[in-house]
């Protein structure tokens, strides 16, 4: 599969244009993910000095992209699609937010086997209760 990945707020917090803490287990699921053939694309606003920085931060820790903000290396920006031609986002973006890493890599396995990520996402992830409100003077 392909698969592009945001840099801030999904592989580490947002501290943009700084690089911010790790994510837990974000990196270690995309080496898992890359060693199970996967095409991994770094998808991030991050230009020039900056996405050079979050290029090396992960090839520090042995994370190689197939390809950063581009569909392949060496796409020619001024011929191609404005849009990326992937399987999979992950971005904390997504709507409901970024889930736990665990989940994601779930769920990249289920779009693998041909079922629907969503529905083992929404299997998987922990969404907290909602408080019940105590009743104040009568009212509520």
């Amino acid at each position: 599969m392909n698969i592009a990945i945001d840099f801030d707020g999904t592989i580490v917090e947002h501290e943009y244009p700084a690089i911010g803490k790790p994510i837990p287990f974000a990196i270690e699921t995309l080496l898992q993910l890359q060693k199970e053939n996967h095409k991994l694309i770094l998808w991030t606003v991050r230009e020039g000095d900056l996405l050079q920085e979050a290029v090396d931060y992960c090839e520090q820790r042995g994370l190689y992209f197939y390809a950063v903000n581009e569909n392949y290396m060496g796409e020619d920006r001024s011929k191609a699609g404005r849009k990326l031609g992937v399987d999979m986002f992950i971005d904390d973006r997504n709507l409901g937010g970024l889930p736990d890493w665990g989940v994601i890599y779930n769920a990249v396995q289920a779009t693998v086997r041909g079922e629907n990520a969503m529905l083992v996402m929404a299997n998987l992830s922990q969404i907290p209760e909602q408080k019940k409100r105590k009743k104040f003077l009568g009212i509520f």
